[in-house]
């Protein structure tokens, strides 16, 4: 493994992305929990976030727009909305579509809204590593080739249902090294989430994703929802990370 992964944080409030910002946290990922695993915020949240961010800082500001029925029109509005409010990139979670080519039909839309718009923006294809736990949703292996056919930068992996399982409870290393590979091989960046703990970060580091998202282990009591960000719990993930990928490095 030769690059860093970052870290992507998600905060729910004005107040909780100053505390990301400060801590130079590289993706500040504008979400709002109570609406779901990618659940949107609001437009003037995700405005106001973007002001928060320094104009001379590398740090980016993106925004989930929702765990998405097979919408393409409805989607592509919103991501849209998200443009306008200001992301950088923008993540939809594919709920709804069932298959490859229900899931290409909506991403090309969003990629259209959004590109036509600032073609800068960057757009992320989201699927769910606990599909399985759902009523519809592409297999996890298709995520990379609808990002690709869309015109999509970013495959992603993330869980549904918040709850004591995550992306490790449905998938194996092995499995997600496959997904980074095929993702990579049609020139994709590569993120992955999903109740991401400090005890995963070696397998992370293993498989090595160019992204990490987090939220619940930031918070206090893990409690994504009733919980709020503190530094101190990312300034502890980001020294583990950081560490254990320092020493990855040095033993290959």
């Amino acid at each position: 493994m030769s690059h860093k992964i970052r870290l992507l944080i998600s905060p729910r409030t004005i107040e909780e992305a100053k505390i990301v910002i400060d801590n130079q946290v590289e993706y500040i990922d504008c979400k709002n929990p109570e609406e779901g695993s990618l659940g949107a915020n609001f437009p003037w949240i995700i405005k106001e976030m973007k002001n928060l961010i320094p104009s001379d800082s590398s740090q980016l500001l993106s925004a989930t727009i929702g765990d998405f029925p097979n919408l393409p029109g409805s989607a592509s509005l919103a991501a849209l909305g998200a443009a306008f409010s200001g992301a950088d990139i923008i993540k939809i979670g594919l709920k709804g579509p069932k298959d490859e080519k229900s899931a290409i039909k909506l991403m090309k839309k969003v990629v259209k809204a959004v590109k036509d718009y600032n073609d800068n923006i960057k757009i992320v294809t989201a699927g769910y590593a606990d599909r399985t736990r759902m009523s519809s949703s592409p297999e996890f292996m298709s995520i990379p080739t609808i990002a690709s056919e869309s015109g999509s930068e970013i495959a992603m992996l993330d869980t549904f249902i918040k709850d004591n399982l995550g992306l490790f409870d449905f998938l194996t290393v092995d499995q997600l090294i496959q997904f980074k590979n095929k993702a990579k091989s049609l020139d994709l960046d590569v993120a992955l989430a999903g109740n991401l703990r400090k005890k995963d970060i070696p397998k992370l580091i293993y498989i090595s994703p160019d992204i990490i998202g987090v939220r619940s282990v930031v918070c206090e009591g893990y409690d994504r929802n009733n919980g709020s960000i503190k530094p101190n719990l990312i300034e502890q993930l980001k020294t583990e990370l950081y560490k254990k990928q320092e020493e990855y490095i040095k033993s290959v």
